[in-house]
C-alpha cells in the first residue's frame, strides 16, 4: 500500500503527517529507548503472529522507567495498538515492529526531567536480516558500554554508536560482524544479538553480569535448548579463545533471529558449517513463531 501508519502518541495517523523537530532532544543527544518486535506471517492459517510482543512492551516500559521517559500507557494497550497498526497497514508477511519512545522537547539542555514524552511506532516488512546463514565475526576494538555508563538491560538509542562503531570497524575489515568483550575481557554479546557457544555437549551463553542484554530470542532458544532438545544451558562468562574451540557458535535476536557463526577472528568453528544444535533450534524457533508447537502459543498474538 502506498500511505504507511504509524502509532505517535496515541493515535494511528499517515506517516508523511507526522514531523519531528531537528531541535528535538531524542534526535539531538539520544534521549530515547526503543524495542525491536517481529511479527511473523503465517501463509497456510493466512494470520499474523506478533511474537513475545507482550514481553517485548514490558521491556521497553522497564527501559522508559530506567532512563526517566514514562509513557501513559500498559504493555497490554501497547500490543492492542500495535496490532491494529499492523491491520492498518494491511501487513501480511513477516513484519519488523519498532516502537520508539524519546524525549520530543527543543530545549537545549540534556536533562531527562522534562515532561515531553513520546512515543511512536512505526512496522516494515523484514525477511532475513542477515542475508544469509553462516557468518564471519571479529572481536572488535571497541569495549561494550558496561552497566555504570549506560544501563544494559535497557535498549537506549544513545547506546547504538556503540554497536554502529563496532560494526563498522569489523565490516571494512570484511567480516559479517563484531563480537564485544567486556573490559575484563569476557565474551559479552555482538552489535544487536546475544551469543552462544556449544562446548562439550552444553548450550552456554554470557550471563547479564557480563553486560549483556537479556533477549528475548536468547530466552526462547534457552527454553527450547532444554525443553526440546534436553540440552543443560550455561549461563557463565566465556573466554575469547573458547569460543575457537567451540563445537558451535551462534546468534540470536529479534531482527537476526537465529545464524550460525562460522568463524570468530580468523578461526574455522567446529566443521567450517552450520552446526546441529542451531540448525535444531532455528527449526524449532520459527515453528513456535508461526504458533505450530501449541505448548507455546501464548509466545503468539495473533493479529486478525
Amino acid at each position: 500500500m502506498e500511505t504507511m501508519y504509524i502509532f505517535y502518541d496515541g493515535k494511528i495517523v499517515p506517516e508523511n503527517e507526522v514531523h519531528i523537530s531537528v531541535r528535538c532532544k531524542g534526535f539531538n543527544y539520544g534521549l530515547g529507548c526503543f524495542e525491536g518486535i517481529r511479527a511473523y506471517w503465517d501463509e497456510p492459517g493466512k494470520q499474523l503472529y506478533g511474537f513475545r510482543m507482550q514481553e517485548h512492551y514490558e521491556r521497553l516500559l522497564q527501559s522508559c522507567k530506567t532512563l526517566y521517559i514514562p509513557i501513559p500507557y500498559t504493555a497490554d494497550e501497547l500490543c492492542r495498538a500495535t496490532a491494529e497498526l499492523l491491520r492498518k497497514n494491511q501487513c501480511r508477511s513477516t513484519t519488523y515492529i519498532r516502537p520508539l519512545a524519546f524525549k520530543g522537547s527543543n530545549q537545549i539542555a540534556p536533562t531527562l526531567l522534562d515532561d515531553d514524552n513520546r512515543l511512536v511506532i512505526y512496522c516494515q516488512p523484514m525477511g532475513n536480516f542477515a542475508g544469509k546463514d553462516e557468518l564471519r565475526v571479529a572481536v572488535t576494538s571497541w569495549e561494550r558500554l558496561s552497566d555504570n555508563m549506560l544501563p544494559p538491560r535497557t535498549k537506549p538509542t544513545a547506546a547504538y554508536l556503540n554497536s554502529g562503531l563496532a560494526s563498522l570497524e569489523v565490516v571494512r575489515r570484511g567480516y559479517d560482524e563484531a563480537l564485544f568483550l567486556t573490559r575484563s575481557g569476557h565474551v559479552c554479546e555482538g552489535p544487536g544479538e546475544n551469543v552462544f557457544m556449544v562446548r562439550k555437549g552444553k548450550l552456554v551463553t554470557p550471563p547479564p553480569s557480563d553486560n549483556i542484554l537479556e533477549g528475548i530470542t536468547r530466552d526462547t532458544v534457552m527454553t527450547l535448548a532444554r525443553e526440546e532438545l534436553g540440552m543443560e544451558v550455561v549461563e557463565r562468562s566465556i573466554t575469547r579463545t573458547e569460543l575457537y574451540a567451540a563445537e558451535e557458535v551462534f546468534f540470536s535476536g529479534t531482527a537476526m533471529e537465529v545464524v550460525a557463526v562460522v568463524e570468530v577472528d580468523d578461526r574455522t568453528i567446529g566443521s567450517g558449517h552450520q552446526g546441529p544444535v542451531c540448525r535444531q533450534l532455528k527449526e524449532l524457533f520459527f515453528q513456535v513463531a508461526t504458533a505450530k508447537l501449541k505448548k507455546y502459543a501464548g509466545f503468539c498474538y495473533p493479529v486478525y
